[in-house]
């Protein structure tokens, strides 16, 4: 029998949380999906403004999305920072952004800080430098320092075809390396490099999200990589708005995981990592 777990109001008891989700400013948000529409070659599922994410947060029937702002050069950090730091109330908590091209990037990430962000996102696609670049080791050094939570883009990026930043293996030595306690890496470890994840990144002490890999990666790979790494080190994320976040809970809820594996994933390893509980 298929079970219906909206009607079982499983939702409403767990207090689900995203991890990885994205919006823009309402005045560009038009202009920005098109173009990220365009350039992905994928469809989207909200308009990518904050009104648009509250009404799908609220949908899927999740407490809270967790927005995870890019700073695609050093001289926006102020403007995606004041932006970003609105939303810290509702349904909707955003990270902060910073870049490896920062002139002071002990400075910026103390600002951060000071403005109350609880963690930090990294895109070493966007940002055109290789995760295991010096410069991303010293702001995700400094950055757990401050105990900051580090989400970072792993894998491949479709608007970046000919080259991938952060592959597991440079994930692994950045790890290895620095060994943050609060880092996150998008995508369960590497967007379409699940086999190599397998082999460099699992059982390592590292965060991985499930964003946008439902119905991309098999589902028993998902779970074999799920219990080998541990679940109480997997983060329920949809990346909105290139998922659809009710569609993302439901495919979780369906996979064979039992009912404390999906409620670690699911709710509380986050809200460990927020300090919410």
């Amino acid at each position: 029998m298929k079970i219906n777990y909206f009607d079982l109001n499983i939702i409403e008891e767990i207090e689900m949380i995203d991890f990885h989700t994205h919006l823009f400013p309402d005045r560009i948000a038009e202009k920005t999906m098109k173009l990220l529409r365009k350039q992905c070659r994928m469809d989207t599922y909200t308009d990518g403004t904050a009104a648009c994410l509250s009404q799908s947060t609220e949908k899927a029937g999740l407490e809270l999305s967790v927005i995870l702002p890019v700073v695609m050069k050093p001289a926006q950090f102020q403007s995606v920072n004041e932006f970003a730091v609105q939303f810290r109330g509702g349904n909707l908590l955003s990270f902060g952004g910073i870049h490896p091209d920062s002139n002071d990037y002990k400075g910026e990430l103390r600002q951060l800080k000071d403005m109350g962000f609880k963690g930090i996102k990294l895109h070493p696609d966007d940002q055109n430098t290789m995760f295991n670049d010096i410069r991303y080791k010293r702001i995700i050094s400094y950055a757990s320092e401050l105990d900051f939570i580090i989400s970072v883009h792993a894998g491949y990026d479709p608007r970046y075809p000919d080259c991938t930043h952060c592959v597991p293996s440079r994930a692994r030595e950045v790890i290895n390396e620095v060994k943050p306690p609060k880092m996150i890496l998008a995508h369960m470890g590497g967007f379409r490099y699940w086999d190599e994840v397998e082999k460099e990144l699992v059982g390592l002490d590292v965060f991985l999200d499930t964003a946008v890999v439902f119905g991309t990666i098999p589902d028993e790979q998902f779970i074999r990589i799920c219990r080998n790494h541990g679940t109480d080190r997997i983060l329920f994320a949809s990346d909105s708005p290139w998922l659809d976040q009710e569609m993302s809970v439901k495919y979780l809820m369906r996979l064979d995981l039992t009912d404390e594996e999906k409620d670690l994933i699911f709710t509380k390893n986050a809200q460990k990592l927020l300090t919410l509980k």
